[in-house]
């Protein structure tokens, strides 16, 4: 597969990052983007440009897009100067923006018809991640597929992980983002108390960042395989209810500082209520009484 040429569209702000990995793999590159000015530095380090999706299909075996948005990547499928247009019977077309599963589902089974295999592949670790090869991949797609991928993928990822079916790599990074921005949210809450009290705030976010690199922040607590409450005699049901009694101990001198300086504590007050059942242990006393 290392012989196979890789066809890259779309030389954004991910996608540039990501093809420029791909400048030494070894059956060569071709790239296409609707500004010429993006495409320059890859023709100046010996990638190949087309104009259009159409034309990377008719000589890539493996075909990645990194476009904004649902329109934009089924325009360049499906469009009149789409990768469908050209793409031989085997190539796989691997889409790494941040789609729906359904959209994504769509596009496996029109891909099908032609012949053609499709992946959704959209990736977590943003521009700075691409830059040293140390993005995680969330692939949906066959096996086969899957295999064919890996290696390319390789230059751009060093975690990539096969979630399931057309439309599980999308669904899978849906639910890590979601965490990603519920966590922003909550940042900017503990901001608004911490201004409140006084505190430099840019401090606090150099001892959160501090701190969650050694912790390991939201994912340290993400080992279990399931999701349901935890048995009597399982392993995780000690370690977890002690993480719901520091963090309800927490959580409520939090509450109990906002309510004095008048700020309002919204996910702060969800997370009370729900971080012993999510976490899958019983109600503590504290929050039973």
């Amino acid at each position: 597969m290392d012989d196979a040429r890789i066809g890259f569209i779309g030389l954004g702000a991910m996608g540039a990052p990501m093809a420029t990995r791909l400048l030494a793999w070894p059956g060569g590159l071709t790239v296409c983007d609707v500004r010429p000015e993006a495409v320059q530095p890859y023709t100046e380090a010996g990638a190949t440009a087309v104009r259009s999706p159409a034309e990377v299909a008719a000589q890539a075996a493996v075909v990645s897009v990194a476009v904004v948005d649902d329109a934009q990547v089924r325009d360049v499928l499906t469009g009149p100067d789409g990768v469908l247009r050209s793409a031989a019977p085997g190539t796989v077309v691997a889409v790494h923006s941040t789609i729906s599963d359904r959209t994504a589902e769509q596009l496996g089974a029109e891909c099908a018809t032609h012949g053609v295999e499709f992946v959704d592949a959209p990736v977590s670790g943003g521009a700075p991640g691409a830059k040293r090869g140390a993005l995680a991949v969330l692939v949906g797609g066959s096996d086969a597929a899957f295999e064919r991928v890996s290696a390319p993928f390789g230059c751009f990822a060093d975690l990539i992980v096969h979630a399931g079916p057309v439309g599980a790599g999308t669904r899978m990074k849906l639910a890590r983002n979601l965490l990603h921005f519920i966590a922003f949210t909550a940042a900017t809450e503990a901001q608004r108390l911490a201004e409140a009290a006084g505190l430099d705030i840019t401090t606090l976010g150099k001892v959160v960042r501090h701190s969650d690199a050694v912790t390991g922040g939201p994912g340290a607590i993400m080992l279990r395989d399931r999701t349901a409450p935890i048995e009597e005699g399982d392993f995780w049901l000690p370690i977890l209810r002690h993480v719901r009694d520091l963090g309800e101990k927490d959580l409520t001198l939090a509450l109990e500082l906002g309510a004095r300086l008048d700020v309002p504590l919204p996910l702060a007050e969800l997370a009370l209520q729900h971080l012993g059942p999510g976490l899958g242990v019983p109600p503590s006393e504290r929050q039973s009484l």
